[in-house]
C-alpha cells in the first residue's frame, strides 16, 4: 500500500465522540491541511471532501470509509487516518457505522493516480485481520506504523 509516501504521523488521529459524518469530514480536512494551514485551505479541503460525499457515501463497508477530493491548488497527494470511537453512521451499504477513515486530498490533475491510490487503499482495508489489528492499536504512532508497513503487521506494532 502506498500510504508511506502520502501519510505522516501528524495526520493520524484517534477521534473520540465525533458524533456525525460532517464532524469526521471537518477533522479530516484539518489533518489534511496541516497545523500551519490557513482557514481558507481547510475550507477548500473540507468542501472538496463534502462535495464528493454528497454524490454518494465513501463508506466501503466493514466499518471503513475513504472520503476523498481533488483540489486545483494541491501539488501532492495527502492522506489522513482517523480512528473513531464510537463509530459514526456514514451511509455504508452494509449498514455498519464507520470507525476507520482514510481521507485523501489529491491534486485535480491526478485523475488516474487518484483512482489507482483509492483502489490500493480499498484493497488493503478489505483484509479483516488488518482492520482488526488497526482497531487494537494503542496509539496514533502505532496506527501510523501499521498503516505504512509494506508487509504483514508485526506484533510489536499492536
Amino acid at each position: 500500500m502506498p500510504l508511506h509516501d502520502m501519510l505522516t504521523v501528524d495526520r493520524v488521529a484517534r477521534l473520540a465522540s465525533a458524533g456525525s459524518r460532517d464532524a469526521v469530514i471537518e477533522a479530516a480536512a484539518r489533518l489534511l491541511a496541516g497545523a500551519a494551514a490557513s482557514s481558507g485551505e481547510i475550507t477548500l479541503i473540507r468542501d472538496s471532501l463534502r462535495a464528493r460525499e454528497a454524490l454518494a457515501s465513501t463508506a466501503i463497508g466493514h466499518g471503513v470509509a475513504l472520503p476523498h477530493g481533488r483540489l486545483a491548488n494541491l501539488e501532492d497527494t495527502r492522506c489522513a487516518f482517523l480512528q473513531l470511537t464510537p463509530p459514526v453512521e456514514f451511509g455504508a451499504l452494509d449498514g455498519q457505522p464507520v470507525d476507520l477513515v482514510v481521507a485523501m486530498a489529491v491534486p485535480e490533475h491526478f485523475v488516474q493516480e487518484h483512482l489507482h491510490r483509492l483502489a490500493e487503499v480499498a484493497q488493503r482495508f478489505s483484509d479483516p485481520a488488518f482492520r482488526q489489528t488497526l482497531r487494537a492499536a494503542g496509539s496514533p504512532e502505532a496506527l501510523y506504523r501499521l498503516l505504512v508497513a509494506d508487509r504483514p503487521v508485526a506484533p510489536e506494532c499492536r
